[in-house]
Order: C-alpha cells, then sequence, then structure tokens
C-alpha cells in the first residue's frame, strides 16, 4: 500500500482530539493498582519514560514492565495462559500480534484516543492500535560515500561498486529481507521485482545475525559503507551525536507499526485500557517524540520531523498488521528461494 504523505494532512489531522478517559474508568483502574506491559521497545529510551509520565498522571497505579522480542513475548503470553497464570496486562510488538490472535489471546478494546487514529493504524475490532510507527531504509558511513555517490533509488544498489559493501540483518520480520522482498515486488511489480531481486542478490549483500540497530552500528564502524533495511531514526539519533553516519530517502520508504493491544482476561483490564488510551493519546505520543521514536498519531511530529513523511515529504509503502500476518510466510519463502 503505497501512501502519498503531504504535510497540509498533518495540519487537518490536528483538528482531531479524543475526549479524555471516563472517571469511572480512571476509578477502576486505581482500584486495580497496577498494570503490567510485556515490550518489545528500549527499555531506557521509551519504556521507562512512558512508564514515568504515566505514573505521574495517574499515581497510585503501578506500572511493571519486561523487555524481550515480539517472538519470545508471544511465547511467554501463551505459555503463562497454558499454565492458567497470566500476569500480563498489554503488550506490544511487529511480529507479536499474529500468533496471540490466532490463539485467541487478545482482547477487543476500542480506545477513545482511536478515533483520532486513521483506519489503517487501527483494528476495525478493535484488537489493537498502532503508537508508533518504523520507516525503513538504507544508511552510509559519511566518512566513506562521497555525497556524489550516495544511492538516489532503489536501483541505485545494484550499482557493481556496492557488491559485497551493502549490510542488512538477518531478522526474517517485515523489518527484514522478507519486508525487503514485499517492498520490491510491491513497487515494481512481479516479473521487474523479480529480476532486481535476482540482480541484488548478485551484489552479494552480507548478513549480520543481529538486529537492524547492530548493522547499522557496523557501518558507523566503518565495516561496510552501507546498510539495508534500517530505522531512519536510529541513523539520525547517531548522527546527532557526532556518528559518521545518514539515511537516504529512497523512495517509497518502507513503513512498518509497532502495535499496542489488550491481553484476553488480563489481571487488570482497567489499568490496561487506561495505559493503552494514555499511550495513545497527545501526552503519551509526545512522550515517544520526546524519546525519539516516531508517534503515530499524524498531528504529533516527530522530535526532528522530517523522519516522518508528512514533514520529510517522502512517499511510503505501508505494510500493514493484515498483510503481515498473512503474508510474511510467503514473503520469507520468497527470501530463501532468491538468496539461498
Amino acid at each position: 500500500m503505497i501512501r502519498f504523505a503531504l504535510f497540509p494532512l498533518l495540519l487537518l489531522a490536528t483538528a482531531a482530539h479524543a475526549a479524555p478517559p471516563d472517571p469511572p474508568l480512571i476509578e477502576a483502574a486505581r482500584k486495580e493498582g497496577a498494570v503490567v506491559w510485556y515490550s518489545t521497545l528500549i527499555v531506557n529510551q521509551i519504556v521507562r519514560p512512558m512508564v514515568d509520565a504515566f505514573k505521574a498522571k495517574y499515581p497510585g497505579i503501578e506500572v511493571q514492565y519486561s523487555r524481550a522480542s515480539g517472538s519470545d513475548t508471544a511465547l511467554k503470553i501463551m505459555n503463562e495462559a497454558r499454565a492458567r497464570r497470566g500476569a500480563a496486562d498489554i503488550f506490544d510488538g511487529t511480529s507479536t500480534l499474529t500468533p496471540l490472535m490466532q490463539a485467541g489471546l487478545v482482547a477487543s478494546y476500542k480506545p477513545k484516543e482511536a478515533e483520532a487514529y486513521p483506519p489503517e493504524l487501527k483494528d476495525k475490532d478493535g484488537y489493537w492500535t498502532v503508537p508508533n510507527l518504523f520507516f525503513l531504509t538504507a544508511g552510509y558511513n559519511t566518512n566513506l560515500v562521497k555525497p556524489e555517490d550516495l544511492p538516489k533509488t532503489w536501483d541505485d544498489l545494484l550499482n557493481p561498486r556496492w557488491k559485497g559493501q551493502i549490510a542488512w540483518t538477518n531478522d526474517m520480520s517485515s523489518g527484514g529481507p522478507p519486508g525487503f522482498v514485499n517492498h520490491i515486488l510491491t513497487i515494481k511489480g512481479q516479473e521487474k521485482g523479480l529480476d532486481y531481486l535476482r540482480k541484488f542478490n548478485a551484489q552479494q549483500p552480507v548478513t549480520i545475525p543481529a538486529a537492524q540497530r547492530v548493522v547499522l552500528d557496523k557501518v558507523i564502524a566503518g565495516e561496510y559503507p552501507l546498510a539495508l533495511m534500517i530505522f531512519n531514526y536510529h541513523a539520525a539519533i547517531s548522527a546527532e551525536q557526532g556518528a559518521p553516519v545518514g539515511w537516504l530517502k529512497l523512495e517509497p520508504l518502507i513503513e512498518t507499526m509497532n502495535v499496542v493491544a489488550i491481553v484476553r482476561d488480563s489481571p487488570h483490564p482497567n489499568a490496561a485500557r487506561l495505559f493503552v488510551e494514555f499511550m495513545l493519546s497527545d501526552e503519551g505520543q509526545q512522550v515517544m517524540a520526546d524519546n525519539n521514536y516516531m508517534p503515530a498519531k499524524p498531528s504529533i511530529p516527530a522530535r526532528i520531523p522530517e523522519l516522518k513523511p508528512e514533514a520529510g515529504h517522502f512517499t511510503v509503502n505501508l505494510m500493514t498488521t493484515d498483510m503481515v500476518r498473512d503474508n510474511l510466510a510467503r514473503w520469507t519463502a520468497q527470501y530463501h528461494e532468491l538468496f539461498r
């Protein structure tokens, strides 16, 4: 799904504001006194700041959290459910949702705050909402790549100069090689896309058995000039800190979503709903922005506004949650076939 994100859309979106949570919900959450969040996000960067902001707004409600990968988080929740010892109230992630939906472990709840979000960022039946976005592209070492040599399009990655010089993750998710396969087939079509992917394979991209952030760190260290399938905000944050790194506006960029959802039969359902409302509110979204995550709410700009398509004036290819759920296995199989 190609989205043409124009800045005026951001201005129009600012008119949408949700009503504050109902007092009865706040009172019920306070009686429960706690909420447990299983997160895939970075603890020091965003989990703790979000928790601190929530506790400051709603004193008396304790927040417990733990951090793991999406697959590990899903497995933990499923194991707790089998043992009838459910501990989690809410969870987030990109790959977390599908197995938990299939297991029937996600509760339906339509947050009031979600009314200000576009349809593609919330489930019509209330099973999930998107609190933050990810924009994937290529990054480069500014000491190793001259401005005149920078790739300007996805096709430029096929230049012979980059053979064996492009690093990427082994993460088999929408944010890794399978997502890249889908992206190329979407923007180029099946025949031209397969031809491109075969040519890209001939470029001998270097697979790093680590997350996208680690791949980018290797580029910053000068081990490779280019990194593919990295988050643009990671490059921007490092550049602000003086690292020799930049990100490329290869249009359309790839957009993926982090979703937040409530666990079915959670121990603290009202506190869970209140926490989700807070995360999606202007206040919670500003916490996202202040801590260098990309807020999903259209009216809240990123701390570096150009990192979002509205202010950065770039198009994106959106991989929705439904698309990933229905197609990730096929994209992964295509990757293994093309890049074996």
